[in-house]
């Protein structure tokens, strides 16, 4: 029997967890170490989803210094991303690292050839391409099922905005929400060559102040004319409202969005009622978190990267820094996706 894959978990705020979870779900993984400058987190993480061996640190040099971690995934602040993503090169440990790669493409770019260059596995935390339902979409447009694809239209609603404290220093809705939705526009139409983007103020004085969007639409426009529409908002009455439309020359292929079970009610006071959607990316996305670290181990495995990669992150943050600027000057801005 193979033993699991050790994993060292850097950051243990919201996503540190769930990706704690993740690895406590899986039969292939073991949660070896886990670090955290605020180490009663640490600690709390540990004995929630590790074991009598699992170890505790506060400083992360100490996981990658250990020798006792086949892995790492990088949960931690962005700020520390490329910095931890350098480490563990220098480590020869495989990451898995939360997006954005950083907020400042100058910074991603320093650490690029030597990203390029490496044979460690480096992935990059967009966990939307795991989910079941956009990945059987996204299957069959490559099949050929719906011929060309036309137009790729994706919506994506949040129950509700986060705290202020999170947004002063998100990078703005397009590096913070919309980046997720800018990869899974690539995992469609990896050239994409015009980004034009609008953002708006509807419901939020905090966000406003912030001097961020609390909703916006995009337009992006792919090398052979495909057009990908993404709607976002910061708030959604009804739940988390994930969807997705691939539309071409033979058809289309639709991904409604998710409740806890597909039961509906049929009484007097209405028909095909159904339970409220997910209310939260947690719940909706669990399955997608689990398939990423598990294609993840499998690549440490055998070498062959499953997962998006460095070249990925920055990609989707071109996109993003685009959008923003979009927004800004009220114009459509030309991307080079060959850069």
């Amino acid at each position: 029997m193979t033993a699991p894959t050790r994993i060292g978990l850097i950051g243990t705020g919201r996503i540190g967890r769930v990706h704690a979870a993740s690895v406590n779900a899986l039969d292939s993984t073991t949660l070896a170490w886990v670090s955290d400058p605020f180490v009663d987190g640490a600690y709390e993480t540990a004995a929630r989803f590790g074991d009598a061996q699992t170890r505790v640190s506060a400083d992360a040099a100490d996981v990658l210094a250990s020798g006792e971690v086949d892995a790492v995934i990088v949960a931690s602040p962005t700020a520390t991303h490329v910095d931890l993503i350098g480490r563990a090169l220098e480590a020869g440990v495989p990451v898995l690292c939360e997006k954005p790669v950083d907020l400042d493409l100058a910074r991603v770019d320093a650490l690029r050839e030597r990203a390029r260059e490496a044979r460690t596995i480096i992935a990059l935390g967009f966990n939307r391409r795991f989910d079941p339902q956009f990945a059987e979409v996204r299957r069959r447009v490559r099949a050929g099922e719906i011929g060309r694809l036309e137009h790729l239209a994706i919506t994506s609603r949040d129950p509700q905005p986060p705290g202020a404290g999170y947004i002063a220093v998100s990078g703005g809705i397009f590096r913070d929400m919309t980046i997720h939705d800018f990869d899974t526009a690539r995992s469609f139409v990896p050239d994409i060559v015009s980004v034009t983007a609008r953002g708006a103020n509807q419901f939020s004085g905090e966000i406003a102040a912030a001097h961020d969007y609390d909703a916006a639409a995009v337009v992006l426009e792919g090398a052979n004319g495909e057009l990908i529409t993404i709607t976002n908002s910061r708030h959604s009455a009804y739940g988390h409202d994930q969807r997705l439309e691939a539309f071409g020359e033979r058809g289309m292929l639709r991904v409604e969005n998710l409740a806890p079970t597909s039961v509906q009610r049929f009484g007097a006071d209405g028909v095909e009622a159904r339970e409220p959607y997910y209310d939260f990316f947690l719940e909706r996305y669990a399955d997608a978190y689990r398939l990423e670290l598990q294609a993840f181990v499998e690549s440490i495995g055998d070498g062959v990267a499953r997962n998006p990669g460095y070249e990925d992150g920055r990609a989707a943050l071109v996109l993003a820094d685009a959008a923003t600027r979009s927004a800004a000057e009220g114009v459509t801005i030309a991307v080079d996706p060959a850069a």
